[in-house]
């Protein structure tokens, strides 16, 4: 057998020995960790009913629990129920000084729990939760960390569908807070007491995406409440949501635009066309009151007025308006054609009298009476031009008059309505939010 080879089984023995005692160092460091477990956690020597004692000990003071999580996603804001859902990992940490073990070393920097039935727990709930529900796939994602110094983080992951009360006076150009509201359910502030972790409490998913919102920020803050029972520790977070006008502008604006628009062809079609002007004015009307009805469909029966309701009333009031606009037309032709006849009737009448005068007299007289006209004439004061009349007396019957004023005010009208809205609502200041 040569050196090399020796060398090599040599080694090779040595490996052996080696991966051995790693193992048998790996399952006494296992014991270990079992017996530090059985040491703080075994019968009789924990009780999980019993509330840790506070600061350094002292037993008359609150405990205190950090917390802090992080935003997963949010699926939905239902605009029409009012709420959210969110899905989050929600983490609390307090200090239990029954629970502090020796870290052997350094070497055993936590233990590591899955049943938060072992230890004491914060009674914290969500006060604003209309469901929620812990995720179990493929195990219960939640563990309990126990630190030497007998510091206990407890972490979970779940989901929360959440009330969410909404001011929609400005919808769709509004922005909404949605809250999430956590409060202790049994323990007053004499005994429990939850605080924002350092630093920063809450994150939110680099990318969040939202249907139709955007989140603008978040803020932190507490809101203790008092009832006959005492008063009760409590934290929130108010989510700002800016909604996102791009699906309301293609989705509803345009469209509305576009129906007044067309409502105004009326007033270009010839008088006469009764069936056409009758047809294009019912349509748009009938198109223009089932686009409001499906808008309201989407949003809870309120009280108040909101923008989207200003606008849908006065685009419906402009297409009611060209309808009416055809029925005065229609009303003003028939009466100028009345007017016509009595005219033409009254011509004939003069005319014949002229006649029949005109036989009677001489020569003379009737260039006496020219030149006492011609007189008379020249006598009056002259008259100051209008520029609207002069532009009207081109249309000689009043229906073409009514056609020809409308296709003038109806478009300034709502150009000025626009004028009006937009700069409401769009350069409005924060605080009216």
């Amino acid at each position: 057998m040569g050196t090399g080879h020796f060398f090599w089984v040599i080694f090779y023995f040595a490996s052996l020995c080696s991966a051995s005692l790693a193992n048998n160092a790996k399952i006494n460091f296992r014991e270990k960790e079992k017996k530090v477990l059985d040491q703080i956690l075994g019968a009789g020597k924990y009780d999980a009913r019993i509330r840790p004692s506070g600061l350094n000990g002292t037993e008359n003071l609150p405990t205190y629990v950090y917390v802090n999580m992080f935003l997963r996603s949010i699926s939905k804001i239902d605009d029409y129920k009012m709420e959210y859902s969110v899905q989050l990992t929600f983490r609390e940490q307090w200090t239990d000084e029954r629970l502090k073990f020796d870290d052997i070393q350094g070497r055993l920097k936590y233990l590591t729990l899955t049943e938060a039935n072992r230890v004491w727990m914060p009674d914290l709930f969500f006060s604003n939760e209309k469901e929620g529900h812990f995720h179990n796939i493929i195990m219960p994602n939640v563990y309990i960390r126990i630190f030497p110094n007998g510091s206990v983080l407890y972490s979970i992951r779940i989901s929360l569908t959440l009330a969410c009360p909404m001011n929609l006076k400005l919808y769709p150009l509004d922005r909404q807070i949605c809250s999430l509201r956590m409060a202790s359910y049994g323990w007053t502030t004499n005994d429990l007491v939850f605080l924002w972790k350092e630093g920063d409490p809450v994150q939110v998913v680099k990318n969040l995406h939202l249907p139709r919102f955007t989140l603008e920020k978040f803020l932190t803050d507490y809101c203790n409440s008092k009832t006959n029972t005492g008063e009760y520790s409590c934290l929130k977070v108010d989510l700002l949501f800016k909604r996102e006008f791009s699906y309301y502008l293609i989705q509803i604006y345009i469209p509305c635009c576009m129906l007044v628009i067309v409502s105004w062809v009326s007033f270009w079609l010839d008088q006469g066309a009764v069936p056409a002007r009758v047809s294009l004015g019912v349509t748009t009307l009938l198109t223009m009151a089932t686009q409001t009805s499906g808008i309201n469909a989407s949003l809870p029966p309120v009280s108040y007025t909101k923008a989207i309701d200003v606008w849908t009333g006065v685009c419906l009031t402009f297409v009611f308006g060209a309808l009416l606009e055809f029925a005065l037309v229609n009303y003003a032709s028939r009466s100028d054609m009345h007017k016509e006849n009595m005219k033409k009737k009254r011509r004939d009448l003069e005319q014949a009298s002229i006649d029949a005068a005109s036989d009677l007299l001489d020569t003379d007289s009737n260039a006496t009476f020219a030149m006492l006209r011609q007189c008379e004439v020249h006598m009056q004061a002259p008259k100051r031009p209008n520029c609207c009349k002069t532009w009207l007396s081109k249309f000689p019957t009043r229906s073409k008059r009514i056609d020809v004023i409308s296709r003038i005010t109806f478009p300034l009208v709502f150009a000025l309505f626009n004028l009006v809205y937009w700069s409401t609502y769009l350069f409005r200041d924060e605080e009216d939010e």
